[in-house]
């Protein structure tokens, strides 16, 4: 993950004039839902274009930095007043439809692009409490990468059902 220079400096030093605001962006089949840790609605950038992010409470478990090969990462989302995500996000995954979550970290002194590169994942799992949703999603899965990552098949390589 690419991180900024101001990114940076927030971290080191957590200036009281400057907030660090976490923000999912959900794509769904068919529909974005996209999500801000806060108490109020906020537009923030989305590769230039102002687009509104819902309020919601917002717990994210960032993975840790180790050699385990497994880059997962755990949300936990306030059920909002609508069911309407709960709602889309379990037809999704019922119907084994890919779920992508995109995690963005923006500044309060400069909301029109997010502060670090963003984080795309695909979401594993899922669930439901009763009043929280629970999500598991990773971004690289290092112990499943195939190498090399071209296989031989009888598509690209016809002589090797002689073998």
């Amino acid at each position: 993950m690419v991180v900024s220079t101001r990114l940076r400096t927030v971290y080191a030093s957590a200036p009281t004039d400057t907030a660090i605001i976490a923000t999912l962006d959900m794509e769904l089949p068919g529909e974005h839902v996209r999500l801000v840790d806060d108490f109020e609605d906020m537009t923030l950038g989305v590769d230039g274009v102002p687009q509104v992010f819902e309020a919601c409470g917002l717990d994210i478990a960032l993975p840790t930095k180790d050699n385990s090969g497994n880059q997962s990462l755990q949300f936990a989302l306030g059920i909002l007043d609508d069911d309407r995500i709960n709602e889309l996000v379990a037809t999704a995954l019922d119907a084994d439809q890919p779920v992508y979550l995109t995690y963005r970290e923006y500044l309060s002194t400069d909301t029109s692009a997010p502060a670090a590169a963003p984080i795309r994942m695909t979401v594993l799992g899922g669930e439901f409490n009763e009043d929280t949703l629970g999500l598991e999603a990773s971004y690289y899965d290092l112990l499943n990468t195939a190498w090399p990552r071209e296989r031989y098949t009888l598509a690209n390589a016809p002589g090797i059902k002689y073998l």
